[in-house]
Order: C-alpha cells, then structure tokens, then sequence
C-alpha cells in the first residue's frame, strides 16, 4: 500500500491524513516543532500512522503532501522528494505571508512557487479549495447524486491520476485544471474557492474565473 508522507499537521494536514487512512494508506506526518508533539494525533490516527521530522516524512513518502503556510515554502526539504508526486495544498494569504509580487501581479501560481522550489519533483495541487473539516464528511460514493467535485492540476499526467484515483477513494469526483500554470483558477477569491460544488458546477466556476481580481 502506498504510504503517504506529510509535511505540515495542521487542519488541512491532519484531514488529509485521516481520510487517507480511511482508503487504506499508512502516513507519516510531521509539523515544524518535531514527531514527540504528534503523539496525540498519531494516537488518534491508530497503527497506520507514525510521525516523523518533515525530512523523514519526505523520505517515508512514495507520495508526499505539502501542507505549510507559503512563508514557509523555502523549509520544504528538496531532496527527499526528488522523483515524487507532491501534493500542494496551499493558498496565498497576503495578511500571513507578506505581499508577494509574482503573485499579486499575476505572473506566476502558488504551486509553480513549490514547483520552482522543487525541481525534480512532480507537483500537483490539491485539496487547496475545499474547508479542512469538510474533508473527511462530505466525501459520497462514485455515481452519488450531487457529489462533490474538487479540482487539480499538474504538468506531469502521473500526478494529476494520483490525485484523481485519491479523490475518487476518498468520495470526491475530480476536474482537471492542468497545466499547473491554470492553478490560479482555484486560488483564493475565485468562484471555485471553499464552495461544495458538484463537477458540472466547477468547471463552470473555473471557466468563470479572472486571473487578477
């Protein structure tokens, strides 16, 4: 079974893991203070999960989540992702990031920021438009009426099925927005952002959406 490795334990981290371990995947999770503050997470998430420094999760990782705060991109260890599917989750918050004028200008993606930061690896969003909470309750079986659709994009076709066979485990249909410079169109203040959305409904929002505010 495929183990995913995550860097970052904070509510989208945390949610991502315990959906993974619903479908089956073992998880290394770690956060910036160290694996002896994850007990209590890892307890709770039972045997198949173990935490770890966020080189080890890396490295633990056939697949790896990316889940800190964009001030914090340049911590993200490189090298113990090097060949490997990273999910991004991140979003650009100004008031928490500082003003970042690539993105403010339009002129690149968060997640080609992790791409530029990651270069042998594969990069692909996901999870960065759906609320931490509803992660692990509003996923519905596959041919479900209304069921939930979230959004991907990537360069590497590899990374966009991984996306989509997880979303798919996890209740959730998928769009896929690649190449990764199309990203944008889930980011922060688009129609796409944080709405439940069946597919239908989000490729009409991502084709609704305007690159600068």
């Amino acid at each position: 079974m495929t183990t995913l490795g995550i860097i970052g334990a904070g509510h989208i981290g945390s949610q991502v893991a315990r959906a993974a371990i619903t479908a089956g995947y073992d998880v290394v999770i770690s956060n910036s203070r160290g694996p002896e503050t994850l007990s209590d997470l890892v307890a709770e998430l039972g045997p198949k999960a173990s935490a770890a420094t966020a080189e080890g999760a890396g490295a633990a990782g056939d697949v790896v989540v990316v889940t800190v705060p964009l001030h914090a991109l340049s911590k993200v260890p490189v090298e113990p992702l090097a060949g490997k599917i990273v999910l991004d989750t991140n979003n650009y918050y100004f008031e928490r990031d500082g003003q970042i004028e690539a993105l403010d200008k339009g002129e690149t993606t968060v997640s080609e920021l992790l791409q530029e930061h990651l270069p042998t690896s594969k990069v692909v969003k996901a999870f960065n438009h759906i609320r931490s909470g509803d992660i692990t309750v509003d996923g519905a079986p596959a041919g479900s009426p209304d069921r939930r659709a979230l959004a991907t994009s990537s360069d590497f076709p590899d990374a966009v099925e991984f996306v989509t066979r997880l979303y798919d485990q996890i209740g959730f249909d998928t769009v896929d927005v690649s190449p990764l410079s199309e990203s944008w169109r889930v980011e922060r203040d688009r129609p796409a952002y944080v709405v439940r959305q069946t597919e239908p409904e989000l490729r009409a929002n991502l084709s609704e959406a305007n690159r600068l505010p």
